[in-house]
């Protein structure tokens, strides 16, 4: 699921769950905050992940990096972004918009990767969330007018009525809320204008806002927001014109956030996946169908995940990702604005196992997983495959083993490890050590491997453009790209001696974690490793324990790519 935290409202009433946008800072072209994630601990006290010292030991002994495929499973990436386009993957096999399969891997024309949630008819921007679906299908079944029959039916299908009511619970929680939220910004948008009239035509400063005395309802309304963004240094002190056109930028991020919630996300009635993908849903074994659109119009979330797996310095730009020497984006698009469909999810990961991919970033997720059989099937061909899995740990501030977050690699709650070897679960650090654990991440000792900087991270987004975003779905590409750095020097390194080397080296903290549990408070506690990762100590790891006895690990030749037969199935879609 891709979500959006609009920025500078008085309200809070909406987590991210996957993705925030952050506040304007205070100093934009702050270089050391834009690149704050790649900082060396030891020298800096700040939780970096010490990138170019790493690169530097590497190099130090030798050793020449081979580009590493990281397939980015998102909403959508920017091909052509000038941050991304030199470390974008391209498949050789296939001869750009001809309107054939030249490679014969059942996918037409896909250039850079490919898109699940896409057809002939166009893609999916919007959709479902899961719970919407599980609702729907399961109503009639369990909550049906004949009683004996949705009792007899809550017997015999004891697992799917427990998901039923646990999306039951949350569908008709959330779909209130969004329908309220869209009103309530609706109504501030609206009052705007009367808003910016109590200044007077004044500055915004805590002076003014003092002399202002609302006689109504929509006055104290106004107040309320005047009150909340005066602490924002972007637009403290500003005069009403331009206090006015930051509201109405604000205002309109929110509702385009709220509308397609209040209107599709939850609604029961609105199913785009048959008109516009045109594929047989209730048939989960189908893989061909789809088209080669890489991007999604907001273009945010998968390039900015992009970004901080390989982005190259551009221009006056000098955000750079932690693999910028040795990743190749594959665009894999399976994430629509509301939650991902698991044939999509299974499928993307097979995709791209199958052309080369030897890190797949996962920042996504939901609460209930109707298909998790077929996604947890995918993860076992990746491991089969050697391909490591890279996931981000989810945005609601709750403990996983209380809260599942799919697709997790557990599959029972109470089961002491995960059934899958070749998976990183990654929370969100920051870059103040007091509050290390980003107060929006999940968190748990045994189904969180460790924490990555994923608050107030800058990287790519449409238009060429850069942007601050937080969320899990950052930190989890910072590990994706770290694991790039790993491979590329050292290709013979198997998922599990990845993990390792990232968990037996990260800078650990005792400081409060800031959750709930009055007995694992400590930031060590909360995941695995317990600590935020550090490349260049794993890098070190690795090369001593499983590189430095294998000399002909750099030597070897990383094998052709087979021509993949396409089986009998439903050909995708030609871009036009």
């Amino acid at each position: 699921m891709k979500k959006i935290l609009i920025a500078g409202l008085f309200m809070s009433g909406f987590a991210a769950f996957a993705q925030e946008k952050v506040k304007p800072l205070d100093s934009p072209v702050d270089t050391d905050l834009m690149t704050w994630y790649h900082k060396d601990f030891s020298a800096s006290n700040i939780y970096g992940v010490n990138t170019q010292n790493a690169y530097k030991f590497l190099e130090s002994k030798g050793l020449k990096p081979k580009p590493v495929i990281v397939a980015v499973l998102d909403s959508g990436v920017e091909v052509t972004h000038p941050g991304l386009i030199k470390n974008m993957w391209k498949n050789e096999n296939e001869i750009p918009n001809n309107g054939k399969d030249d490679d014969g891997n059942g996918y037409v024309d896909d250039i850079h990767g490919w898109n699940f949630i896409g057809g002939k008819k166009g893609d999916i921007t919007v959709d479902n969330m899961e719970v919407t679906r599980v609702v729907k299908k399961y109503q009639n079944v369990f909550e049906g007018p004949n009683s004996t029959t949705n009792k007899a039916n809550q017997q015999k299908m004891a697992e799917e009525f427990d998901m039923y009511m646990k999306a039951k619970a949350i569908f008709t929680k959330k779909s209130v809320e969004a329908k309220q939220n869209y009103e309530v910004y609706s109504r501030i948008q609206r009052n705007i204008p009367q808003t910016i009239a109590l200044l007077k035509g004044q500055n915004l400063t805590q002076e003014v806002l003092s002399s202002i005395k609302p006689t109504t309802a929509e006055e104290a309304m106004g107040l309320q927001m005047l009150s909340q963004i005066s602490g924002d240094p972007s637009i403290a002190g500003k005069s009403p014109a331009e206090v006015q056109k930051f509201l109405e930028k604000e205002m309109k991020s929110a509702l385009d956030y709220f509308s397609p919630q209040a209107t599709k996300a939850y609604n029961l009635d609105y199913d785009p996946r048959a008109s516009i993908v045109g594929d047989n849903y209730d048939n989960i074994n189908e893989k061909y169908y789809g088209n080669n659109h890489y991007a999604d119009p907001d273009g945010e979330h998968g390039t900015h995940v992009s970004g901080i797996i390989a982005g190259l310095p551009n221009g006056k730009e000098i955000q750079y990702g932690v693999g910028y020497k040795t990743a190749k984006i594959m665009a894999i698009r399976a994430v629509p604005d509301g939650d991902e469909r698991d044939k999509d999810v299974a499928n993307a990961i097979r995709y791209a196992v199958d052309n080369g991919a030897k890190i797949l970033n996962m920042s996504f997720g939901k609460p209930v997983s109707p298909g998790k059989s077929t996604v947890w099937d995918a993860f076992q061909y990746a491991q089969d495959k050697g391909v490591l899995l890279v996931k981000a740990a989810g945005n609601e501030n709750e403990d996983i083993s209380e809260n599942v977050y799919y697709p997790t690699n557990f599959k029972n709650i109470t089961d002491p490890a995960p059934f899958v070897n070749n998976m990183i679960v990654v929370g969100a650090s920051t870059n103040e050590n007091e509050f290390l654990r980003a107060d929006f991440s999940n968190y748990n000792q045994r189904m969180v491997t460790l924490f990555a900087p994923g608050e107030k991270i800058y990287s790519t987004v449409k238009d060429g453009k850069y942007e601050y975003l937080q969320g899990t779905s950052m930190a989890s590409p910072v590990v994706a790209g770290a694991a790039s750095v790993l491979l590329a020097y050292m290709p013979n390194l198997t998922p599990k001696q990845i993990i390792e080397s990232f968990v037996k080296t990260v800078n650990k903290s005792t400081v409060n974690a800031m959750i709930k549990s009055n007995t694992n408070n400590r930031f060590d506690l909360i995941s695995e490793a317990g600590g935020v990762i550090d490349l260049r100590k794993a890098a070190e790891y690795a090369f001593t324990n499983f590189y430095k006895n294998n000399s002909t690990i750099n030597t070897k030749e990383i094998p052709a790519k087979k021509k993949v037969v396409r089986k009998p199935g439903k050909r995708a879609a030609v871009r036009k």
